[in-house]
């Protein structure tokens, strides 16, 4: 094997080390299961695919007779990636998890394609925007758009004489937007059970606002889930 090209693949691969790590902490910093292993994992591993691609299409470098065509096995890694990156992604109740790591893999894996072809620049400026869009995109969208909760209020007041305007306005106040409303009575203990849909941002004293929702009403139960 050629000595400057097995520098070379050194180098690729350290490269593809340092810059799926810097993807890796960011996801460990916002407190996601998917960390630096996994994607130090995926960027070197594609990085080893295009260089031995590239390898396998150079008789000069290899032994192999027939000229190989390089992008081969590229297509392959970029069909392939598909499955770990929908393999992250989850419904949870009425919101869906994992749509930024998934995206995150995929940009790793090409990354790591083009560390493998040489494109140092071009990797390293796409290391850069990803991290602005992953760090200062997210403050920005937190800001101008902080209802990006989707969660589900069940209310059960002992009492039939509840002010359903009286509800929604102390949940608006608290933050919260109603997106839907279901209602259901149990005849019997004319208990009122209220399904409410809501968008809530970040941060919400659900504690604060059971107190006063409490004060409209004989409230007998009280829950939120995603």
């Amino acid at each position: 094997m050629d000595r400057s090209f097995l520098i070379e693949s050194i180098i690729k691969i350290l490269i593809s080390i340092l810059f799926g790590a810097v993807f890796g902490l960011e996801r460990k910093v916002h407190n996601h299961v998917m960390g630096m292993r996994t994607l130090i994992l995926i960027c070197v591993s594609s990085t080893l695919l295009s260089i031995v691609s590239f390898y396998m299409a150079s008789p000069s470098l290899s032994n192999i007779p027939v000229v190989g065509d390089p992008t081969r096995i590229v297509a392959g890694v970029v069909s392939g990636i598909g499955f770990i990156g929908g393999g992250v992604i989850m419904k949870q109740g009425l919101n869906i998890k994992g749509l930024t790591s998934s995206a995150i893999i995929w940009t790793v894996s090409a990354i790591g394609l083009a560390i493998g072809c040489g494109l140092y620049l071009q990797a390293g400026m796409i290391l850069v925007i990803a991290e602005i869009l992953l760090i200062v995109l997210e403050k920005l969208e937190s800001k101008l758009f902080p209802l990006n909760t989707n969660k589900m209020l069940h209310l059960c007041f002992d009492n039939e004489d509840i002010d359903l305007k009286e509800i929604k306005s102390v949940m608006e106040k608290n933050g919260l937007v109603v997106v839907d409303l279901n209602i259901s009575k149990v005849i019997a203990t004319k208990q009122l059970i209220l399904h409410y849909s809501v968008k809530t941002p970040k941060e919400v004293d659900f504690i604060e606002l059971m107190k006063e929702i409490k004060s409209l009403g004989t409230l007998g139960e009280f829950s939120v889930t995603n």
